[in-house]
């Protein structure tokens, strides 16, 4: 789905401060609270705006090691791996993939030590053939997806301006 301006704006709203109203929206956005409701509406219905949860940082828990393993799996196995890496609350993340591996996951851990217990319940599992681990050392650009949204709304609507209208970049989203 594409979005304009006002949807940019409204979700740059949002990202940066969560908590905002749609009564106080309409007023900073200088638009009815009609059309900010039914914006929102819109944005959830169609998939850009999937939840409005707290933003969880893996390191305030205890879990300062972030790591990514590439998983190579039995064929026919795909299913009962994703099924079971689920259960693993290390386990952030599961992508498939092209290339050497099948699967990416994001693991995390409270130490290396403890990221050794981790893979080994990860892998652990008879579907997995093998597992190739990277540890994160920095998290240089954190996951963020307000310089997206404020380039989608640029690209529907040239020289209409930042969608934050100004030209700051959105606040950083923790991993």
């Amino acid at each position: 789905m594409a979005i304009d301006h006002l949807d940019g704006r409204i979700i740059v709203l949002l990202a940066e401060e969560p908590r905002i109203g749609v009564l106080e929206m309409s007023r900073r956005l200088g638009v009815a609270r009609g059309t900010v409701q039914a914006r929102l509406d819109r944005l959830q219905s169609n998939g850009v705006i999937r939840g409005f949860g707290p933003q969880v940082d893996p390191v305030a828990l205890g879990y300062p090691v972030t790591a990514f393993a590439t998983l190579q799996i039995r064929q026919g196995q795909g299913a009962d791996v994703r099924a079971y890496l689920a259960t693993v609350p290390e386990v952030l993340e599961l992508l498939t993939t092209t290339g050497s591996g099948d699967m990416l996951c994001r693991l995390v851990a409270r130490s290396n030590a403890d990221l050794q217990r981790v893979i080994d319940r990860v892998v652990g599992f008879d579907g997995i053939v093998r597992a190739s681990t990277a540890i994160v050392m920095e998290n240089a650009v954190p996951l963020r997806i307000i310089p997206l949204v404020q380039q989608a709304a640029e690209d529907r609507h040239p020289g209409a301006g930042r969608a934050s209208g100004s030209g700051r970049q959105g606040p950083k989203e923790a991993p």
